[in-house]
């Protein structure tokens, strides 16, 4: 597959079609061909830093609810080795990359390491031809598949903000808390927190925080959920 047909199946068009080669172009190819002067790797450099931020970003805005170390979680399963190499088989680009023979021998076009690279590099060279907002048009419907899958671990994320992701998925609306009542010692104080959506009691929580409690409450209000309990207008 030439380099040009594979920009045109990713959707993309390079003003610069040399950045587009280089983001391509391993270590490896450069070594056997003196002629070509550099290689994919300060797109790669660069392009890990694009990524890093435009991922902080989308998920910033896509999940309000969610602190800084569960953002922090989840950005770095987006941005890991296997997820970058998977976006990278997705569009094919094994079959462009520029490998030496040797790399090419011992199953580079498969190899992880080399996809996550080649895939940063051209999201370096994306961002140098055509601009950050365009890096975003590429890679917000593939982060908003990926993270759907990683959310499926439910092992990163407490139950507010799992029922914080259900209700924008499915409903589109955010989940209210609203302190229903506090009693007991100023030491010794227990808070009832009551969860709704679009008006409807989810569930009710107590806890000695309004945290604690709005964390209880939203749990309940996943096992209604999940017992299919409650219906909603979508």
């Amino acid at each position: 597959m030439r380099s040009d047909v594979f920009a045109q199946n990713a959707g993309l068009h390079f003003v610069d079609a040399g950045l587009l080669q280089r983001a391509l172009t391993h270590r490896s190819y450069v070594n056997e061909h003196p002629e070509i002067l550099e290689d994919n790797e300060r797109l790669e450099f660069l392009g890990d830093a694009v990524l890093d931020f435009l991922t902080g970003a989308w998920l910033y805005n896509r999940f309000p609810e969610m602190d800084e170390g569960q953002l922090t979680r989840l950005r770095s399963a987006l941005v890991r080795t296997e997820q970058l190499a998977t976006f990278a088989q997705e569009i094919e680009m094994g079959q462009v990359m520029l490998l030496g023979r040797g790399e090419e021998a011992t199953g580079g076009r498969e190899r992880q390491a080399l996809l996550c690279g080649a895939f940063e590099a051209l999201i370096g060279a994306i961002y140098l031809d055509l601009g950050l907002e365009r890096v975003m048009e590429f890679m917000e419907p593939r982060l908003e598949v990926a993270a759907e899958v990683v959310l499926e671990d439910e092992s990163l994320f407490d139950a507010r903000s799992l029922l914080q992701i259900w209700a924008q998925a499915n409903i589109g609306e955010t989940p209210r808390y609203r302190t229903v009542s506090s009693h007991g010692p100023d030491h010794a104080r227990e808070f009832v927190v009551e969860v709704s959506l679009q008006g409807k009691r989810l569930g009710e929580g107590r806890g000695h925080s309004k945290q604690e409690a709005a964390q209880s409450a939203a749990s309940e209000a996943l096992s209604q959920i999940e017992g299919q309990k409650l219906w909603f207008d979508t």
